[in-house]
């Protein structure tokens, strides 16, 4: 664990308590409290933070992204629905020499689950008698369908898997090569993904269920505490290793 650090929160919900308790009690300190509309934003505060957490929305990740940058400020970020955006984003940190860390989930074992499903995937490249498909829960309160990680995961399948060409939900697929992937969202579930491969034999299915959120504000704080005097875009495999 790296010293004693300052910390911005961008985003101040279950999540943004959750990340700044865990902070707290790894011996950091919180500097600045955003809420997610920015509307209590003490932006003098966030300048004096060695790197900021951001977990906000959609629609503000990109700004909040840019004020960290002109602040360089490190910035890890958990916002998820922003995708169109990530190679300006990435190009942006490149050019003008600033950091972050961008991931669908910070999940030590979510991240374990990417690196096995893209071996899976491979293995599969030449089995086409066994189709695929993605399948996502989360809790009601989540903003975009289907999840940032259930994308990373389906990115992961066709980086691999020349037979499907796109991933698509469930209702929108029209197609053998789409990939499919079923989103439900219900009360209190943080997070379930699964990865299945069925044929008329057999079936083949790779799950990981999330019991709460804290494995993923854990994640973000190791995240936070890897950033500061790097230069670059990076992701969880890069923290990790593989």
């Amino acid at each position: 664990m790296s010293s004693k650090m300052k910390i911005a929160l961008i985003g101040y919900g279950k999540m943004g308590k959750m990340i700044e308790q865990i902070a707290i009690n790894r011996g950091h300190a919180i500097v600045a409290k955003i809420d997610k509309d920015a509307s209590n934003a003490d932006w003098d505060a966030l300048s004096k933070a060695d790197v900021a957490i951001e977990f906000s929305k959609p629609d503000t990740a990109v700004e909040n992204i840019k004020r960290c940058f002109s602040l360089n400020v490190p910035v890890v970020v958990g916002t998820t629905g922003w995708y169109e955006h990530h190679e300006a984003i990435k190009q942006l940190a490149q050019q003008g020499n600033h950091a972050i860390l961008a991931a669908t989930n910070f999940s030590i074992g979510v991240n374990l689950f990417f690196h096995i499903n893209k071996i899976l995937a491979q293995a599969m490249e030449n089995l086409p008698e066994y189709n695929v498909e993605i399948e996502e829960t989360h809790h009601t309160q989540k903003l975009d369908a289907p999840s940032g990680t259930a994308i990373t995961i389906a990115q992961g399948i066709l980086a691999e898997i020349s037979r499907k060409q796109k991933w698509a939900l469930s209702e929108e697929a029209g197609s053998e090569s789409d990939l499919s992937i079923k989103a439900f969202r219900v009360d209190d579930v943080p997070g379930t993904h699964s990865v299945k491969y069925t044929s008329d034999i057999d079936d083949i299915e790779i799950k990981h269920t999330a019991h709460s959120r804290s494995g993923f504000a854990i994640g973000a704080v190791i995240a936070a505490e890897w950033l500061p005097g790097k230069q670059g875009y990076f992701s969880m495999s890069d923290l990790i290793g593989f």
